[in-house]
């Protein structure tokens, strides 16, 4: 009995939040910076990379053979779920980076610190 799976966004939805985050970026004046651009385009990589690594581990079983030298087997857990598991964490890491990126448009403009983060996540 396991948890029940979570629906996820379906990719033009996924598409249209990718939009909105430009726009916005366009509007605070960060989305023709190099770090902006580049990390952004590296996160929907990301994205797309778990995306193929997810439905290879839906379509796969979770523990594989493994064949080694002399034709030996061993069971061994699918590569594609470690691979999943890296992948996210540095996703994670480029959506930390990019969130620093769009918070410092505001700093030194009298706002308080991740202000401009609060009311960029709330657009």
């Amino acid at each position: 009995m396991g948890r029940p799976k979570k629906d996820m966004l379906p990719g033009e939805e996924l598409e249209k939040m990718a939009e909105k985050i430009m726009a916005e970026a366009k509007k605070r004046g960060i989305s023709e910076s190099y770090f902006f651009q580049t990390t952004f385009e590296r996160y929907q990589m990301q994205l797309e990379i778990l995306k193929k690594l997810a439905k290879a581990i839906r379509e796969q079983e979770t523990l594989v053979s493994k064949t080694y030298v002399k034709d030996r087997e061993n069971i061994v857990v699918n590569p594609a779920i470690s691979e999943y598991n890296k992948t996210a964490t540095a996703a994670n890491g480029t959506v930390a980076t990019l969130v620093k990126i769009i918070s410092s448009v505001n700093e030194g403009k009298g706002s308080e610190p991740g202000e401009s983060m609060k009311q960029f996540l709330t657009m």
